[in-house]
């Protein structure tokens, strides 16, 4: 292990409900959940507001409007948090090449490889103007970690949250980890603390001192000796660059079992196109496509078809997708439908008759590890006006859906740069609202001739920052 704290980890602040408090000025300060708004929709993330009432990641929507049943609920823009994690990212890579993303808003990022840093004090530095830069440039907050591993960084800041920092000292490892719960280190899950408490072993240095042995024979050879060596702070995995994508997928979960063939056809075509979007916009191909199918009795089935050569052309992915569909029997009605390309590449094979034969195989129902929540479709009364999302008005400008039904449309007009605005309600197919495009968190500074800055309105002053 290092001998200086060189391992940055950022983890974003409640990252997409904090990127939505920043766009609209009337949530700042309020309970924020984001998530899918169905009856079978789970919470993707919730302001620290939020949380105060018992709601966090992963929860059933249904409980967590139970909990906090005055919260804003939105529908996520993935788009736009997207675009955001990538300015983000942006920054870290200015101080090292080596960084490691893990999720839209988090990484690991190794100073030394930049040298960016060298020891404690050019490390805290570096992690302070890392934090006002992301800032300046996003207006949203992040804690960072600094530590000699990357186990130890990332505690560190789950230490810091929200917004601040915490540098854990080389050589002070163990004591700062010994009277933590086990449930700290990474893969002690909620059945493995129970195992260990059934132990006896409920914090990081019961673990130390339970043994090595003892700690095989609770948990296996692999898991025990993991676990022990973190309870010593024995932690030698490099930050590894940017992984290269695996496979490129999108899934929709129904509010109502469908039971008509046809529309499930019809929703499987519209999922492989809005997966090549998605693949295109990488600048990927891929040779195999997968389809995912969840029954009514929760029983998933996957299905994959290799074609002979790599394509992102759309009506063969369609195809493709149809073809499996075709080996499903979905009579009992489907909850979840899903179409990914895996085998990716960045060229396409021109001959598009040879993708027609390809090799069908079938994959067993395995449920996937916990993940991000992925991105949802909103039910068809919600597709053109989905909670949180842009609108503009011809006549009263920009601003967002806070919610609709019953052939009306409710949206308050403000901007990320604008005081708490008004809120009017038009019917859906009122020809002056259309959606529209999410504006920049930060507004965008405006110069006179002479260079003095000027905010967006014209007015004397630097721009305003608007922190998450």
């Amino acid at each position: 292990m290092r001998t200086a704290p060189t391992i940055l980890h950022l983890d974003m602040d409640a990252f997409f409900a904090s990127v939505e408090q920043a766009s609209k000025p009337s949530l700042r300060g309020k309970a924020v959940v984001v998530g899918g708004l169905g009856p079978r929709g789970v919470v993707a993330t919730c302001s620290y507001e939020a949380r105060v009432f018992g709601v966090h990641s992963a929860m059933p929507m249904g409980q967590a409007r139970r909990l906090a049943p005055h919260a804003a609920y939105l529908v996520p823009r993935f788009e736009l948090y997207r675009s955001i994690s990538e300015q983000v990212m942006r920054l870290l890579r200015e101080l090292s090449p080596l960084v490691e993303p893990l999720s839209l808003d988090e990484a690991f990022v190794d100073l030394e490889a930049g040298q960016a840093a060298r020891d404690a004090d050019s490390a805290r530095l570096a992690g302070v103007k890392l934090r006002a830069d992301i800032r300046t440039v996003t207006g949203l907050t992040g804690s960072v970690g600094l530590a000699a591993s990357k186990m130890l960084a990332k505690i560190a800041s789950e230490e810091a949250k929200p917004d601040g920092l915490v540098l854990i000292p080389p050589g002070t490892e163990r004591a700062m980890l010994e009277p933590m719960t086990v449930r700290t280190l990474p893969g002690v899950g909620p059945a493995t603390g129970d195992h260990l408490r059934r132990a006896g072993i409920t914090t990081v240095g019961e673990i130390a001192e339970a043994g090595e042995d003892e700690l095989v024979r609770l948990l296996g050879k692999a898991h025990g000796h993991a676990l022990y060596a973190m309870a010593l702070a024995r932690d030698e995995r490099p930050v590894v660059a940017e992984r290269e994508t695996k496979s490129v997928s999108v899934e929709d979960t129904y509010d109502v079992d469908i039971h008509d063939r046809v529309r499930v056809g019809v929703e499987v075509g519209r999922l492989a196109d809005r997966c090549v979007r998605r693949l295109r916009a990488s600048g990927l191909s891929g040779r195999t496509i997968v389809l995912k199918v969840r029954r009514y009795d929760f029983s998933t089935l996957t299905r994959s078809e290799t074609l002979r050569g790599p394509t992102d052309d759309p009506a063969v992915v369609r195809e493709a997708a149809a073809r499996l569909l075709d080996s499903v029997d979905t009579t009992g009605g489907v909850r979840l439908l899903g179409v990914g390309v895996s085998g990716l590449a960045d060229y396409t094979q021109e001959d598009l008759f040879a993708q027609a034969a390809g090799d069908v195989s079938e994959e067993p129902a395995e449920e996937p590890e916990a993940g991000p929540v992925e991105e949802q479709a909103p039910s068809p009364a919600e597709r053109r006006w989905p909670a949180g999302h842009d609108v503009r008005h011809a006549e009263l400008g920009h601003g967002w859906v806070q919610g609709s039904g019953l052939g009306r449309v409710t949206v308050r007009f403000e901007t990320p740069y604008s005081e708490v605005g008004r809120v009017r309600t038009f019917p859906v197919d009122d020809p002056e609202l259309a959606p529209a495009d999410p504006l920049p968190l930060v507004s965008p500074v405006v110069r006179r001739p002479g260079g003095e800055p000027v905010g967006p309105s014209g007015g004397g002053g630097s721009a305003r920052r608007v922190a998450g």
